[in-house]
């Protein structure tokens, strides 16, 4: 599968990572986990049918939130709806941290990134007791200065102010960052923050080409079939075991 490198690599100082799928590989029940948050909307008060499970999880939240709120719901509606989505889906990712495993490369990346001063963040979907597990149990933990997840107070990603609010812990201005990511969400936050975006393809791809186009469609700046590529976009040299 074709890889894109950047055009041109202005001087770097900051680099945020997405998580699952980027640098970890978990067995995250991505279907259960849609169709409990339609389940949970419709207790809530979204009409059966309105919502389909072929969206991604932010995409069913945010339909479902507009939906209590111009529906004449009670107040609190949508807060109880998004306490309610949140635990469940907690619960779910929780029950897969024993499964997830580090993605190949992703330690070799951080210790030659770190080495070379990068400051290094994460920004995540996942909730704060499956991340802060991931990075311990895949040993990734002390390379990252400073992380978002669903959990934080604030905006969550794809809210581009997620992002920002990464590279301000991090001293970082958004000129000077780059964000990296397996998803087109992670594409659109980083589009949204003005963040140069590189893209990670997935470890299992879908047909040849499809995924380099959409990223491409999305304007991203370098496109990388593993971390080992995505080390030489960024400047740095890292060598992957074999199994």
């Amino acid at each position: 599968m074709e890889s894109v490198d950047p055009k041109y690599l202005d001087p770097l100082l900051g680099i945020v990572f997405d998580l699952d799928g980027t640098l970890v590989l978990s067995p995250h029940p991505f279907d259960k986990m849609r169709r409990e948050v339609v389940r949970i909307a419709e207790l809530h008060g979204v009409l059966p049918g309105h919502l389909s499970v072929s969206s991604t999880i932010a995409q069913l939240t945010e339909a479902a939130v507009s939906e209590i709120e111009h529906s004449g719901q009670p107040e609190g509606t949508r807060f109880r709806f998004e306490a309610s989505v949140n635990r469940r889906l907690d619960e779910l990712e929780v029950e897969g941290l024993e499964g997830t495993v580090v993605r190949p490369g992703a330690i070799e990346l951080l210790q030659a990134l770190s080495d070379k001063g990068y400051r290094i963040g994460l920004l995540t979907r996942s909730c704060q007791a499956f991340a802060h597990g991931a990075l311990r149990r895949t040993g990734l933990a002390h390379f990252i200065r400073s992380s978002r997840t669903r959990s934080s107070p604030g905006p969550i990603k794809p809210d581009p102010e997620a992002l920002l609010a990464v590279l301000r812990d991090l001293e970082v201005p958004p000129s000077r960052a780059v964000y990296v990511g397996d998803h087109r969400l992670d594409a659109d936050c980083a589009h949204g923050a003005r963040v140069r975006f590189y893209a990670l393809l997935t470890v299992t791809p879908g047909p040849l080409g499809t995924e380099t186009d959409r990223f491409k469609a999305a304007g991203a700046a370098a496109i990388a079939r593993d971390l080992p590529e995505l080390g030489r976009q960024l400047g740095v040299k890292i060598a992957v075991a074999a199994n």
